[in-house]
């Protein structure tokens, strides 16, 4: 018999017949590349727990790995909390709670520790669902729970010297939302236990194929062969109604689709874009939008840091803190200038900001892909660094999105219904790729990074890792420098 784990549990609850696959033939479920930026959030959420048990002084901590009956003899013994607590039913339900605290009534208080700034409820991170798997598990094992409660940081929280756990924290009865979901959670982790267990299930589709892409199991690829390359699956915002409506109609490719169909005039034009072969171009508003950007145009793009204990003062949890700025700059002579910034450790980016506006000044137009990013991080950097207000509220006013020219004006189906620049690049200008660099994406930079500045056992040519890095930021802003060349050629 399987056991059954509150992440199998989740897994379940997203896509069964992936759980089943991982539990029945491993050798089958498609392996995930286990990145260094997870093992980066792994080591976070022990870090909270950390914090977290300095407020249950004496508390027993039993082995990482230790069994239910190694639990059960502690409780025997007659302690009374617990850090890891193991539970086992006799149905394979298994429990490892991160707090446990026995109550003067004989009762038990489930503590759950979570690395987030709030409790989430989303389909991959459902909080309460996992703390009333907890409760279920110490409940079939005969014990009695009569509190739940979960533990995450503190979104207002701001480091100001030697953290404070009291402060850091917050915790947040959940008992009765709890009590109210409990007997439907039992249902399904009993549902889930009897279908892990099953001899065999179909493996020729699965139910995420009803769901949006973002939210499709590791294993939809192979659990529905039958999805065409350019599927309904990649039509831009596409809601779950209008899926399951398509598929109803036995549609799966976007060729498809009938033409009287009702969709949004983005996914019309994504629909059209494939049926014609080719890209479907506004040119007068692409023109329009480019020739009221105001010269000389600032081509700029950060990198971040963030953790979700603060490093340094001044920061909240998961704050972003750019450690890292490209700027290309071009004049009305098509003259072109490359300004770079790498920090070399961790600090309130002071630096960074001096860099910045003695490159460009308080001049021309800032242009950045999916600008909200780095509109969001110089309104960050005002409330901390309240100096830099003129040369930041300036970036954020004279800020133009590259990427909003291909929501609706430069529509290509071989974006495959995506608007990040690593998805536009190759297909506007082929002889650019990130696929030679040895930093592939942001969060690859800031875990490269942070690893650089941070640990001291970083073992790795420090100066080598540093043009990976400029290399890679470097050609964010290229990028968009050569996306906006092939643009005005198209005009």
């Amino acid at each position: 018999m399987y056991q059954l784990t509150k992440t199998d549990y989740i897994q379940y609850l997203n896509c069964s017949k992936s759980l089943w696959l991982l539990k029945n033939k491993p050798e089958d479920f498609p392996k995930g590349e286990f990145s260094l930026f997870l093992e980066k959030l792994i080591k976070e959420g022990y870090e909270v727990e950390e914090y977290a048990q300095e407020l249950f002084p004496n508390a027993i901590n039993l082995p990482d790995f230790g069994s239910p009956e190694l639990t059960k003899q502690e409780i025997e013994k007659g302690n009374t909390k617990f850090f890891q607590a193991t539970f086992l039913t006799e149905k394979g339900v298994f429990a490892r709670i991160d707090i446990l605290e026995k109550k003067e009534d004989d009762t038990w208080h489930i503590y759950e520790v979570k690395s987030s700034t709030s409790i989430k409820k989303d389909r991959k991170h459902n909080h309460l669902k996992d703390a009333c798997f907890q409760k279920h598990a110490m409940l079939e094992s005969g014990y009695k729970v009569s509190q739940v409660s979960i533990i995450h940081l503190n979104k207002e929280y701001i480091r100001q010297g030697e953290i404070n756990p009291n402060e850091l924290l917050e915790i947040e009865d959940v008992t009765e939302q709890i009590n109210d979901i409990y007997s439907c959670v039992v249902n399904q982790i009993n549902s889930a236990i009897n279908y892990i267990n099953r001899k065999s299930v179909s493996l020729n589709t699965c139910t995420c194929r009803e769901i949006t892409r973002s939210n499709h199991c590791d294993s939809f690829k192979d659990l529905n062969p039958d999805i065409p390359e350019y599927s309904i699956f990649e039509i831009g915002r596409i809601s779950t109604k209008k899926l399951v409506e398509l598929i109803d109609l036995d549609v799966l490719a976007i060729t498809d689709i009938p033409s009287d169909y009702k969709l949004n005039e983005k996914q019309q034009l994504q629909v059209e874009s494939v049926r014609q072969n080719q890209p479907v171009i506004d040119h007068k508003e692409i023109e329009n939008k480019l020739s009221a950007l105001k010269f000389p145009l600032h081509f700029i793009d950060y990198e971040t840091y963030a953790s979700a204990v603060p490093r340094i003062n001044g920061v909240r949890p998961h704050q972003h803190i750019p450690f890292q700025v490209s700027i290309h700059t071009m004049q009305k002579d098509d003259s072109i200038q490359h300004f770079e910034f790498l920090a070399n450790k961790l600090e309130l980016p002071n630096k960074l900001n001096e860099f910045m506006e003695s490159s460009t000044g308080k001049t021309g137009t800032f242009i950045s892909w999916h600008a909200s990013f780095e509109m969001s991080r110089n309104k960050d950097m005002v409330e901390i660094l309240p100096k830099y207000e003129g040369y930041l509220s300036y970036m954020n006013n004279n800020m133009f999105d590259l990427e909003d020219i291909f929501k609706i004006d430069y529509v290509d189906y071989k974006f495959h219904g995506s608007t990040s620049i690593k998805k536009v690049l190759p297909i506007i200008v082929p002889k650019f790729s990130y696929n030679e660099l040895e930093v592939k994406n942001g969060t690859m930079a800031l875990d490269t990074w942070g690893r650089m500045v941070l640990d001291e056992n970083f073992i790795e040519n420090k100066e080598i890792v540093r043009k990976n890095l400029l290399d890679y930021c470097e050609l964010d802003t290229l990028a968009m420098v050569e996306i906006y060349k092939a643009l005005k050629s198209i005009l």
